[in-house]
């Protein structure tokens, strides 16, 4: 498997998701936005997994929106938030109602211990993916060439600092939500020594 064989859609709300995200994210969470869905489309293919590519990449783009200033909220985790600004996205792209609860589903699940492929395909592959990217798990599922073009294209740059200070923020400005849990339980040590580093 390379690079080139990953499916990558090509849509208007997937334009229009990206450069949200670019708008938004500093080039750091961008890039891990983006390695966050070719790493999930990178293991489903693999494990042969049906998905919706444009619901997975509109969600990867998407999913830490909540932790950009103009979105963050003080009363919600940041995973909800993102998940609330899909589902207005998803809206504007014209998207069913059901199509954009899936989005927000998607978004706050991704934040989840783990999700079942069964019940939810997209929702699985973004809580894998971005474990992969942010602490290293389970990365050597992911055939070496594809790691080394994904990070070429997309350097990692800034983001375990960056995204240590995210989390360790919201952990403690919400310390009911996964964020703070993340962080008693270790997060930030396993950024700082992602193998993809």
């Amino acid at each position: 498997m390379r690079y080139d064989d990953l499916v990558i859609p090509d849509t208007p709300a997937c334009r229009g998701a990206l450069d949200v995200a670019a708008q938004y994210h500093t080039p750091s969470l961008l890039n891990h936005s983006i390695r966050a869905y070719l790493w999930a489309a990178a293991y489903a293919q693999g494990h042969r997994i049906d998905f919706d590519a444009e619901l997975l990449y509109v969600s990867s783009m998407l999913h830490d929106l909540g932790l950009a200033a103009e979105f963050d909220s003080h009363t919600v985790p940041y995973e909800e938030a993102g998940g609330h600004v899909a589902w207005a996205f998803c809206a504007g792209a014209g998207w069913s109602r059901e199509r954009r609860t899936r989005a927000c589903e998607v978004i706050i699940r991704h934040m989840w211990e783990e999700v079942p492929v069964a019940d939810d395909p997209e929702g699985h592959l973004l809580e894998l993916s971005t474990g992969m990217d942010i602490s290293g798990r389970r990365t050597d599922e992911i055939p070496a060439e594809v790691r080394r073009e994904v990070l070429e294209r997309y350097p990692r740059l800034e983001i375990a600092k960056e995204f240590s200070v995210c989390i360790a923020d919201q952990g403690a400005r919400k310390p009911t939500s996964y964020a703070a849990r993340f962080v008693s339980g270790g997060i930030v040590d396993r950024i700082l020594r992602n193998p993809l580093d």
